[in-house]
């Protein structure tokens, strides 16, 4: 993959890059849906951290868990969650840019002093499209789009996965998968604003090739 081609999936609609790999072990915990699809999305996240070679823990010794995902029904349900606003800033206005964009998810990050992502908050709103899909590959989506910090347009009018046969099983598509495992080589730093990171990740992964 061309330097060129990976600075684009950490270059902003603003023209800024942005590069952020998690800086701590992830603890996961999931709302309002049932123990069977809890499963499913621990095994995913499971799955793409250990792709990552990094790591999860039981518990976070600052936030107790640290990425913590949300099924909800409505966007309305967000203002009616005790001391949510608490960890979402300005939580009444983002419903409300939610609900007029009619979005069936939303991703809030928080970083620690070197950059790195220390928590994220991710909400899938069940409409029409997301109940089609199966708990595997919403699974499988948020968490690959919330182990690096991707740019806001990485994944607009594509996806990170890939269907190989009919009424298979979504996979992890090979170019997205060298991408984690390049970002989360220990010799790289847990954050970045300069797009010359670009030519390293690109580097590694023609290693990892």
């Amino acid at each position: 993959m061309t330097p060129e081609a990976v600075e684009q999936f950490f270059t902003r609609a603003d023209g800024q890059f942005l590069f952020a790999r998690w800086g701590r072990p992830i603890v996961p915990i999931v709302f309002g849906v049932e123990d069977s699809t809890i499963s499913v999305f621990k095994g995913a996240i499971e799955a793409v951290v250990a792709l990552a070679d990094h790591k999860m823990a039981e518990h976070d010794p600052e936030l107790g868990a640290n990425l913590m995902v949300f099924f909800i029904r409505d966007w309305a349900e967000l203002t009616a969650t005790p001391n949510l606003d608490r960890l979402i800033p300005d939580l009444a206005p983002l419903v409300t840019r939610l609900e007029q964009a009619q979005a069936n998810q939303y991703r809030s990050f928080r970083f620690d002093a070197e950059g790195g992502i220390k928590a994220a908050f991710v909400f899938i709103r069940m409409d029409d499209a997301m109940a089609q899909a199966s708990a595997d590959t919403i699974a499988l989506s948020q968490i690959v789009q919330t182990i690096l910090l991707w740019s806001d347009t990485a994944f607009l009018g594509t996806s990170p996965l890939a269907i190989l046969k009919d009424d298979g099983p979504a996979v992890l598509k090979p170019e997205i998968a060298d991408i984690i495992r390049a970002a989360y080589d220990p010799v790289l730093p847990v954050a970045a604003t300069d797009a010359s990171l670009a030519l390293r990740l690109s580097a590694r992964i023609g290693g990892l090739q």
